[in-house]
């Protein structure tokens, strides 16, 4: 998904050149304002769902450029980034409330391999995800 972002980034700056600079970026349509905060509350809802940049965009009735745009500007990072984080905050609380292996939360949350879920768990928490489980497990 963060290959559509870029693409979709480039495009629009390409167009922008094009015309000669930038429309005004501060001003957000308050119907794609809604949308997106629409999309928001259902990646929440469902952060393992297949999400990508199309879907999003096509569930928010927007240009995926106009909704990268507009959800940047909401959040303050691309809709990549905010479904990974979505989906890390459902992991750790799995790893808090279930008995389930971090193998296997780490495939149900949407990542691929376990080297990659440690690595972005990491990243986001600062601890691995066998600490983060043995320091927050409630007994079950």
């Amino acid at each position: 998904m963060a290959w559509e972002e870029i693409a979709v980034k480039l495009a629009a700056s390409a167009l922008d050149a094009d015309r000669g600079g930038r429309a005004d970026v501060n001003v957000l349509p308050l119907n794609a304002v809604a949308r997106v905060t629409r999309t928001i509350r259902a990646i929440e809802r469902h952060p393992d769902a297949g999400l990508s940049l199309q879907s999003l965009a096509r569930g928010a009735s927007l240009s995926p450029y106009h909704f990268l745009r507009t959800f940047e500007r909401l959040t303050g990072v691309t809709p990549h980034q905010y479904v990974r984080r979505a989906r890390l905050r459902d992991a750790a609380l799995r790893l808090t409330d279930s008995p389930a292996k971090i193998v296997d939360v780490a495939l149900d949350s949407g990542f691929g391999d376990v080297s990659n879920f440690n690595r972005a768990f990491r990243a986001e928490f600062g601890v691995s995800p066998s600490r983060w489980e043995r320091r927050h497990r409630r007994e079950i």
